[in-house]
């Protein structure tokens, strides 16, 4: 066969010269780069993974329920009860990870001759997917500190007019939290500059300090709280996500969903993690208290921090920040290097992984000092 690659192909152009998303998966002692959870999910729970996937097997000649009413009617009870907010299956849709929602709600509120509007840095995704559906990608504003400015943000709104807004809190790569009134304020910026989708993007939010936004959903029918059972539940490989919003935008994404697109054994797994939240959600507090640890040490060592309310610390400044992450990674230590000019992000691991990461930046710093 003749050499053919990828410029030969009639691909469409607002894809050519782009990468797909994804981070480095390298063979080493420590990996801290991809915001998993380190902790293996407990057997107990793995048993009852077993327990429920061997029944649904047993009716695999069947298509799975479309609807995935048991399923979001569990999601809506665990928002519901962490939440202190009242959620309902019919506020509930669920999907194949958060990417699966975000490319629903653009391919629902998006497409084109629509734009997306996205505060970065941020989740790259959001810029990705709208590509992806053939959505106008617009990057707003982040001031210096990665704080979402109120004043520029809607600034951008309202010059920009997108049917989709993308709010990430707390935000990927830089780990900060979006206070609720500037949420609000975007909102009713984004209702004035036209009727629009406003998608706030909690992946990271079980890690938080602070509390959800779902609260905010009350009076405000444009507004959607997504979230992923990959993070806090230690699921990534499960690839389950779901939003919250009002009725009317759980039935408008119905409109674009795959037939069936939630596998029997999908929904089984989740459901079997669903009834251990208690002890999932107490790796999370092990993991939020890594991840202060990490915040502190790494500024009595001098580097440059962001306030983090997520599993995940971003630090810094460097001159060449990916001669910092090779020196990192020489000493088998995987970080992320995600492109923000001067900065690394790191995953909070294990105490003893968050311990071998300190101490090559240590040895690192020390070199330096020199």
């Amino acid at each position: 066969m003749s050499d053919v690659s990828i410029d030969d192909l009639p691909v469409r152009d607002e894809l050519r010269g782009k990468s797909p998303y994804g981070a480095p998966q390298l063979d080493v002692p420590v990996r801290l780069n991809t915001n998993e959870n380190p902790y293996p999910l407990p057997e107990p729970l793995v048993e009852r993974i077993a327990e429920r996937v061997r029944e649904a097997a047993r009716h695999l000649n069947r298509y799975p329920d479309r609807d995935a009413v048991e399923l979001r009617t569990r999601l809506a009870a665990y928002l519901t009860k962490t939440t202190g907010h009242p959620v309902a299956l019919e506020n509930v849709w669920a999907a194949n990870g958060s990417n699966e929602v975000i490319q629903q709600l653009l391919q629902t509120f998006g497409g084109p001759g629509r734009t997306a509007l996205g505060f970065e840095p941020s989740y790259s995704m959001h810029g990705l997917i709208a590509r992806g559906t053939g959505t106008g990608w617009i990057s707003g504003p982040r001031g210096e500190d990665f704080s979402l400015g109120l004043p520029a943000a809607e600034k951008a709104i309202a010059e920009h007019r997108p049917d989709v807004v993308f709010v990430t809190t707390p935000n990927n790569p830089t780990g900060n939290a979006v206070p609720a009134d500037t949420v609000r304020a975007l909102y009713d910026a984004a209702q004035a500059a036209r009727p629009s989708i406003v998608v706030v993007d909690e992946a990271y939010v079980e890690f938080s300090h602070g509390d959800s936004l779902l609260p905010l959903l009350d009076g405000r029918p444009h507004l959607v709280i997504s979230r992923t059972m990959s993070k806090a539940f230690g699921a990534a490989g499960l690839r389950l996500g779901y939003l919250a919003a009002h009725p009317a935008v759980v039935d408008a994404v119905q409109l674009v969903r795959l037939p069936y697109h939630l596998s029997a054994i999908t929904q089984a797994t989740a459901l079997a993690a669903l009834e251990h939240t208690g002890t999932l959600l107490g790796y999370v507090e092990q993991l939020k208290a890594e991840r202060d640890r990490l915040v502190a040490e790494l500024r009595s060592l001098g580097y440059e921090v962001t306030d983090s309310d997520a599993n995940f610390v971003q630090f810094g400044r460097f001159q060449d920040s990916h001669a910092v992450w090779r020196q990192i990674l020489d000493r088998g230590v995987l970080v992320r290097d995600n492109g923000v000019p001067g900065w690394l992000r790191v995953t909070a691991g294990t105490p003893a992984e968050n311990d071998a990461f300190l101490d090559a930046v240590r040895e690192i710093k020390k070199e330096h000092s020199a």
